[in-house]
């Protein structure tokens, strides 16, 4: 039987819950790669270069920890969702560096918009390279978009009721695949969590709305993810006490993005870049003192 393995890493954030459903519907084995830790993260520094960002080092390096454990590994390519909604360069080059480092099958699809390439598409494509008659597909694919659907809507339900808190409540704007890795966001969000810190989540907004509203801050910005995360801020900045951004080094659509929104921010907000050499002591710090100015009461 083939097994897929699944890298816990950027797409993974996105699509997880989706993938799994699918290859559980066509019966498919699956393996994922285990939470970041600092062996994975050290497989992935060893392959990368200086100008890749943290993250497409950590993909790297959980790709290296499934490479023999495994018959294929899914490595899709996101282009684009449109024109004006461009994804991040690593999205359209991960499987290109994949396909040069490693020795391996890989699973891919493509998801370009502006050439009608679309995920329905590259899913019926993944079940007929794995042998699957298109009646399984067919019925695999809508069932894990109808799941999908409802764990999307009620986690944006579940966002929406926090701005309702009377905690101090903190918007962490940045990708998930920062936020929620074990070794770049996650320490950050237990010790906000410890400090009895209603936490909203950027990437947790219907993206519809969030997408529109990040105008307001930029109407030349075309990456997706990050008109997402600036739409976020506008859509509760209102109803908060303060953001803080979490991005990778050297992340250039972060870069920028940040930027623009901090200039136009009327409340406190907190900018932590990730590198390989960041320590959470020193971020401990940086969040202590940043609590102590909302008047957020700190935990020991």
């Amino acid at each position: 039987m083939n097994t897929v393995g699944i890298p816990r890493s950027l797409f993974y954030y996105y699509y997880k819950d989706l993938w799994q459903d699918f290859f559980s519907a066509l019966k498919i084995s699956y393996i994922i790669s285990p939470i970041t830790n600092k062996e994975i993260m050290d497989r992935g520094l060893k392959m990368s270069n200086s100008e890749m960002c943290l993250s497409l080092k950590n993909y790297l390096g959980h790709v290296d920890y499934l490479k023999d454990k495994c018959n294929y590994i899914l490595i899709p390519r996101i282009s684009n969702f449109k024109n004006d909604n461009q994804t991040c360069t690593n999205f359209w080059a991960a499987y290109d560096i994949v396909k040069n480092l490693f020795d391996i099958n890989i699973l891919h699809y493509n998801i370009d918009l502006n050439q009608k390439q679309t995920l329905k598409k590259g899913l019926y494509k993944i079940g007929k390279i794995l042998n699957k008659k298109p009646r399984q597909i067919k019925k695999a694919y809508k069932y894990a978009i109808i799941q999908n659907n409802k764990r999307i809507k009620k986690n944006h339900q579940i966002n929406l009721n926090k701005l309702k808190s009377k905690k101090t409540k903190i918007l962490l704007v940045g990708h998930p695949y920062n936020l929620y890795d074990e070794l770049i966001g996650k320490d950050i969000i237990k010790y906000l969590i410890k400090n009895d810190i209603e936490l909203i989540y950027s990437d947790k907004f219907n993206p519809k709305i969030t997408n529109h509203l990040s105008k307001k801050i930029s109407k030349d910005l075309y990456f997706k993810y990050s008109k997402d995360n600036l739409g976020a801020i506008v859509y509760c900045q209102n109803q908060i006490n303060g953001v803080i951004f979490i991005s990778s080094f050297p992340c250039a659509p972060d870069s920028l993005a940040c930027e623009l929104a901090m200039r136009k921010l009327t409340i406190p907000y907190l900018n932590i870049v990730i590198d390989d050499n960041s320590s959470f002591t020193g971020l401990e710090t940086r969040l202590e003192s940043f609590l102590d100015m909302l008047g957020g009461k700190l935990n020991d």
